[in-house]
């Protein structure tokens, strides 16, 4: 099962977990108020899941692709982590499904605190148009993800600030109907 937890403030390597001390655990209830839902599946059988086909039709997840990120796989490694762990936000649904390997996605809280997500081979994850958020690998250097969207895909980050599109405003106007 996920984990996830508010983060220190250390600026040492993004790749380590960055607990605070003491530990605060945050619960999937607490990252659905955010907007973030969360899946268990079975990644070994990703190519003929019925519940992976049954979630993609429920929410329209109509392309997909799986990018690895390491060094050996993505080309310009250094630079394309940098920008992942830069915070930003996107107009649409940011879907991630973890067949090999892990990472952290990182999002903000309705108190702009961090909160790290531990992902790992299973775990499949939307984060809602308009949350800031980042992500970076852990210290294994690798992860192989399924990409999904709704539609065609749209690659395009809006870093911080980016509070003047309409989906960073709905965003803002869901977190202050959440309790």
């Amino acid at each position: 099962m996920v984990q996830a937890w508010y983060m220190d403030e250390s600026a040492d390597d993004p790749r380590l977990p960055h607990h605070l001390e003491p530990d605060r655990p945050v619960s999937l209830e607490q990252l659905r108020k955010l907007g973030v839902l969360y899946w268990k599946l079975d990644a070994d059988k990703h190519e003929t899941d019925p519940e992976l086909a049954q979630i993609r039709r429920d929410r329209s997840y109509s392309w997909m692709d799986i990018i690895t990120i390491c060094k050996d796989k993505l080309p310009n490694f250094e630079e394309k982590i940098r920008v992942f762990y830069t915070e930003h936000l996107h107009l649409d649904e940011e879907i991630r499904y973890i067949l090999d390997g892990s990472g952290y996605f990182d999002v903000r809280d309705k108190e702009d605190k961090w909160i790290r997500i531990s992902m790992e081979k299973g775990d499949m994850i939307t984060l809602p148009a308009g949350i800031y958020h980042r992500f970076t690998l852990d210290e294994k250097n690798y992860v192989k993800a399924m990409r999904l969207f709704v539609g065609e895909p749209v690659w395009t980050a809006y870093n911080r600030p980016a509070e003047h599109f309409p989906a960073r405003e709905q965003y803002v106007k869901f977190l202050a109907q959440t309790v």
